[in-house]
């Protein structure tokens, strides 16, 4: 028998990479589901930047220092200037 069959097959690293994939795909479609996305991927400059480009005020969910770092701010301030105050 199998030790652990709940294993076999299933290589942490390429799952975590589609499960970033689907979330980068969420958030580039609806900005606004940053707020339900992992901690670790709030934190994911690439995924918080396609949030922002798409809804500004996705801002609040991102890490503090995404909130404070020129090119995300910029983005989300370009496709709503209320998202400012979210700033870090």
């Amino acid at each position: 028998g199998l030790e652990n069959p709940t294993a076999v097959g299933v290589d942490p690293e390429a799952s975590e990479t589609a499960d970033r994939q689907r979330w980068l795909r969420r958030v580039t479609r609806d900005g606004w589901r940053l707020a339900d996305a992992p901690h670790e991927l709030r934190a994911d400059r690439e995924v918080v930047l396609a949030a922002v480009s798409q809804y500004g005020l996705a801002l609040e969910h991102a890490s503090e220092s995404l909130r404070a770092d020129r090119d995300v701010v910029k983005a989300a301030l370009g496709q709503d200037p209320w998202a400012g105050q979210f700033m870090a």
